[in-house]
């Protein structure tokens, strides 16, 4: 099966493919980084936690 990298859309296959869903390792690296950056984020409603972990300091 044929699928499309979702860093650069180039055309890939999955099966055997070692960086699946991506095309290679480069692709695998860059998504990685972008989520070390924090360019991603899960996006949550606040919530009380939340607020009490912000206003302590360690």
């Amino acid at each position: 099966m044929k699928v499309k990298c979702p860093m650069c859309a180039a055309s890939c296959d999955w099966e055997g493919n070692p960086w699946r869903p991506f095309c290679s390792e480069r692709c695998r690296m860059i998504d990685l980084g972008a989520w070390i950056d924090e360019d991603y984020k899960v996006g949550h409603e606040p919530t009380n936690n939340d607020t009490e972990y912000e206003s302590e300091t360690y």
